[in-house]
């Protein structure tokens, strides 16, 4: 997948090795704060969901941990739950696509080791890694309509992957945003050649091809969670919950917002970041003028002030 980089001075630079900490300012989101590139594989993975995103893949998320597969990964994974994980992402993209330094088995197990399912984007744009990857998981594929499927996408993760206000955010310097944005970006515009709305469907019936040829028969799911808790159980060897009714997760009516109820959050959390350190800068050079003015004229101190706070 490409030649191996090194972190050193004039070579390409991992970005999981440009980690930074979570912001002690970040009192409007609720993310945690974890790096990957520290962990390692503390379950088995058991279950590949190849499906593209909008095809019910939260659904299905919260049917598998209803089932015991704890935890399933999903875009909101990285999203909204672990904003650092979209550093390990933004390094299996850049390795796929670019042929910018390498991801395999090791990478693998430190971003999903603790999980025993995996679904939705960016993780089925690394099918076929992912299944050379974990040769003993079963094969997943939620499906729909193509067309319905189109048209849901464009109303949402299309939206969300152009959206000035999510660029506004991460270029303010929230911690979450800026995490995340960059790698949504790159994933949305490499797997859907640059276009969305012109190749979505096409790349939607190539992918669903492809995996089908990957996969034996036997060892593959195709599914609409329509279809409930049986077909997904028996697949599985699972029993199916008796008198419960198959869960209906991040519809796309609501899904614009709680984006932008995210937005407006991580704004705050950038507000309330400048409002802290800028007050810390302007208190230490306000105190510093205080000692300085038996040395100093009353004229260059007023300026000085003057400066600090309008800055």
């Amino acid at each position: 997948m490409g030649a191996t980089t090194t972190n050193t001075i004039g070579t390409h630079v991992p970005y999981r090795f440009r980690y930074t900490p979570k912001p002690m300012t970040d009192f409007f989101t609720h993310d945690t704060d974890i790096d990957r590139s520290k962990c390692q594989r503390t379950v088995p993975m058991r279950v590949l969901c190849l499906g593209l995103g909008r095809t019910g893949t939260a659904s299905l998320r919260t049917a598998l941990k209803r089932l015991g597969y704890a935890d399933c990964y999903h875009m909101m994974s990285a999203s909204v739950e672990n904003p650092p994980d979209c550093l390990m992402w933004m390094d299996a993209l850049t390795a796929k696509y670019d042929g910018v330094g390498t991801f395999g088995r090791e990478q693998w197990d430190q971003l999903l080791g603790h999980c025993q399912a995996v679904c939705d984007w960016p993780a089925i744009a690394f099918c076929k890694e992912l299944i050379e990857a974990y040769p003993d998981a079963k094969i997943i594929m939620t499906t729909r309509d193509v067309d319905s499927w189109h048209a849901s996408t464009m109303k949402t993760v299309n939206w969300r992957a152009t959206e000035p206000e999510l660029k506004t955010v991460a270029k303010w310097g929230d911690w979450g945003a800026g995490l995340y944005q960059p790698m949504l970006h790159k994933f949305w515009t490499n797997f859907f050649r640059g276009d969305f709305e012109k190749h979505g469907k096409e790349v939607f019936k190539q992918h669903y091809a492809d995996v089908q040829a990957m996969v034996p028969p036997e060892n593959l799911l195709m599914y609409r969670v329509g279809s409930g808790w049986e077909p997904l159980c028996e697949f599985l060897g699972e029993p199916v919950p008796h008198n419960e009714a198959f869960p209906r997760t991040n519809d796309t009516d609501g899904f614009v917002d709680r984006c932008k109820t995210r937005n407006r959050m991580q704004m705050c959390n950038v507000l309330v970041r400048y409002l802290v350190y800028g007050g810390t800068v302007a208190a230490t050079f306000l105190s510093a003028s205080t000692l300085m003015s038996r040395y100093a004229s009353n004229t260059f101190l007023a300026t000085l002030e003057r400066s600090v706070l309008s800055a």
